[in-house]
């Protein structure tokens, strides 16, 4: 075979085959189309705020509701505080997916679902 299929999005397995005009998994028993795969590879899901703007490394945000913080003696973030220079991250704890310093309280993971982007 001269073309390598792609593993399963599903499972990861490389037993993919061809059934018709779509690749299945016999492990997990997914089906797809080929181009679907590619699409998903090539573009990551961008990471957008709470009103829907894209984020991106750098961006200074605006923290838009009251934020508990646990551990480290505790205390609250509060609404319209800015945090400047955010890097996105995929590897964050639970669905955090920005890490920043946040005045007042240094370095943490936020959720970009509580910040909104400024200017």
């Amino acid at each position: 075979m001269s073309e390598q299929l792609p593993p399963c999005p599903e499972c990861g397995e490389a037993y993919t085959y061809e059934s018709g005009a779509l690749l299945a998994c016999p492990m997990c028993g997914h089906e797809w189309s080929a181009g679907t795969v590619a699409n998903e590879d090539t573009a990551p899901a961008a990471i957008r705020d709470a009103v829907g703007n894209e984020l991106a490394d750098g961006d200074t945000v605006t923290v838009v509701k009251d934020l508990k913080v646990k551990g480290a003696g505790g205390g609250v973030v509060k609404v319209g505080t800015k945090v400047r220079g955010i890097r996105l991250i995929s590897d964050g704890v639970g669905d955090h997916d920005i890490d920043a310093t946040v005045p007042g309280f240094g370095r943490m993971q936020l959720k970009s679902s509580v910040v909104k982007k400024s200017g």
